[in-house]
């Protein structure tokens, strides 16, 4: 098998990008790009560091950033798992990938940019939860912003297909295989909606 190393032979594969996939890119929110973040309750943030890359599903029960400024988002980090696998990322490396997405839509909305971590009370006490604030908040400086093609969601039947979960591995089945068994299985499945309800913001 041989591997492409060279973006001549790379481009010469695919060809030029026609000129709308160009002239969509803006440098800061437009009021339709705004319109659309706003309705997006779920992105996926990518970050980079030394140890590789990371990719983190991030939601809210509301639109998922906040807008400081046209060309600056912030993204609260509330509870999961203390991993910290992109928030250690950012600390080091500020390059980020938001992409957002809003059920029913096949389409897609990119946002690249730079980002840093910060525990500020003020901005923290914006994104207030029940009483309950983000430990963090992540401050996006938008570097472009564009639509992706819907091709991948189309091809995928994303929001046409039904309930394709029913088969799927448990978490608590996944921990149980890793551990040996020693954690995880039925116990862990039948306890974890109510660890969640306790510990979602």
């Amino acid at each position: 098998m041989e591997f492409i190393e060279d973006i001549g032979a790379l481009e010469g594969l695919y060809g030029t990008p026609g000129a709308p996939a160009l002239r969509k890119v803006a440098r800061r929110l437009t009021p339709l790009y705004r319109k659309w973040i706003t309705a997006s309750r779920l992105c996926i943030l990518s970050t980079v560091g030394p140890e590789g890359v990371d990719g983190s599903p991030r939601g809210d029960d509301g639109p998922v950033v906040l807008e400081l400024d046209p060309g600056t988002l912030a993204l609260p980090d509330w509870r999961g798992n203390n991993r910290l696998d992109s928030l250690r990322n950012i600390v080091r490396d500020p390059r980020v990938s938001l992409m957002f997405v809003v059920p029913g839509s096949n389409n897609v909305v990119r946002v690249n940019g730079a980002a840093r971590l910060t525990a500020d009370e003020t901005l923290r006490s914006r994104f207030e939860k029940h009483g309950k604030y983000p430990a963090t908040v992540i401050v996006i400086e938008i570097s472009e912003i564009y639509t992706q093609c819907a091709r991948a969601l189309m091809r995928a039947g994303t929001w046409a297909a039904g309930d394709e979960s029913a088969d799927l591995p448990s978490v608590g089945e996944i921990l149980a295989e890793m551990t040996k068994g020693e954690e995880g299985g039925e116990p862990y499945d039948s306890t974890w909606m109510a660890r969640a309800q306790q510990t979602m913001w």
